[in-house]
């Protein structure tokens, strides 16, 4: 069973940042853009880390023995390339010590101008009663979280996945709940945005996650 948890409805530094992310002037400066998509990686990151499991353990201080609480396990972190990178990377610099995989996706565009969501790479370990958590800085349709989640399932079940996004359109997130039912999951996203256009884009949005990140790419 998946639950949906917007980060965005309080008001914290999650929101300062993903309002630099939509504005359309300071986005076109690429290395900011990196820089805002991983501070809100790792503030997912914190937030995530609430939900899970922890063990006491001694820890020797120059001056003593501190007993403190530490995480039982690392996740698993996997996101979708390439405009999941630096939300990857956001979550990696708290779950430093994690295992990681990577999806490679693209949207293979057709004369009559649809497309269709294709995967053409997969590297990854074990993920057997693991959390995983998978991130992508968009989901549109939903429909590329599902997929690259269902190539990861290659791997292994995970106990659980915490799929995590950016920003979400309605149709996005009502098609990964009904897809998700026999699941144990949740989807965090920092806002959901209630347009999403017949090309699979999010209105208002923030425009193409890849190209603002990276620079523009010839479509396949």
């Amino acid at each position: 069973m998946s639950k949906v948890k917007n980060l965005g409805l309080d008001n914290s530094l999650l929101n300062e940042f993903l309002g630099e992310l939509r504005n359309v002037n300071i986005q076109q400066d690429s290395l900011r853009f990196r820089k805002n998509l991983e501070r809100i990686g790792s503030i997912f990151a914190y937030e995530i880390s609430k939900t899970m499991q922890y063990k006491t353990q001694d820890i020797t201080t120059p001056l003593g023995v501190s007993t403190m609480n530490i995480l039982q396990e690392q996740p698993i972190l996997a996101t979708i390339l390439r405009a999941g990178l630096p939300v990857h990377q956001g979550l990696l610099n708290f779950f430093d010590r994690s295992e990681n995989a990577f999806i490679a996706a693209y949207r293979k565009h057709h004369q009559d101008s649809s497309f269709e969501i294709q995967l053409h790479y997969m590297s990854g370990p074990r993920l057997q009663d693991k959390i995983l958590i998978l991130s992508d800085p968009m989901i549109a349709s939903g429909k590329s979280m599902l997929l690259a989640f269902d190539e990861l399932l290659h791997n292994g079940k995970p106990k659980h996945t915490h799929f995590v996004s950016i920003i979400a359109s309605t149709q996005g997130i009502e098609y990964m709940e009904k897809n998700l039912r026999s699941v144990n999951c949740t989807i965090w996203v920092g806002a959901i945005d209630e347009e999403l256009t017949a090309q699979s884009y999010i209105v208002p949005g923030l425009g193409d996650a890849g190209d603002l990140a990276f620079g523009e790419k010839l479509d396949e």
